[in-house]
């Protein structure tokens, strides 16, 4: 009885002790970078897609929702700073997610596959990175063009990119700055 007591008393205080250090905090809000990373350099993404001027407005909008997101100063560049993000648009792909009876395609996701890396340059360490970062969105079927053409999407209107291009960004300094 009194090993039984003791060994639930250790449980109960590791559980404690590893439930109050936690770290979680409101999602959007967390950041897990260090204090003295106060510039971060965003230099232009690469574009290894055939996508037209991808790349500028991905960049353009990481850098925003660097901004947005906390007390960072961003420049473009990639010395004089305390911390560097780059990153490379690998791919753009589109495909039928949900079909209408006639079996036309009536939704599509779009996945947008990119290389990101975010460094500590005082350290020399590298804080987050993804290889192969995926971010999809779903959007619906526009009548007259041809759906599976990512060219075709973004020709519809430049709202198409700025909307993707900003829900990247989120997506991308979300799992920075809260490094899940």
């Amino acid at each position: 009885m009194m090993k039984r007591r003791a060994l639930l008393a250790l449980v109960l205080t590791v559980a404690a002790a590893v439930s109050s250090s936690c770290g979680y905090a409101l999602a959007g809000r967390g950041s897990f970078l260090p204090a003295d990373l106060q510039t971060i350099g965003i230099p232009q993404f690469v574009n290894t897609t055939p996508i037209f001027e991808i790349e500028q407005v991905f960049t353009e909008r990481v850098r925003t929702e660097f901004i947005n997101r906390g007390n960072y100063k961003v420049l473009p560049q990639t010395t004089g700073i305390d911390a560097l993000l780059i990153g490379e648009i690998l791919s753009v792909q589109i495909q039928p997610a949900s079909f209408t009876d006639q079996q036309q395609a009536s939704r599509y996701v779009l996945t947008v596959t990119a290389k990101i890396e975010f460094r500590d340059m005082k350290r020399n360490t590298v804080l987050w990175d993804n290889p192969q970062w995926a971010f999809r969105e779903e959007f619906e079927a526009t009548a007259g063009t041809d759906a599976l053409d990512p060219n075709a999407y973004f020709a519809q209107g430049s709202d198409a990119l700025d909307r993707v291009g900003t829900e990247f960004a989120k997506s991308v300094v979300s799992a920075i700055l809260e490094a899940f």
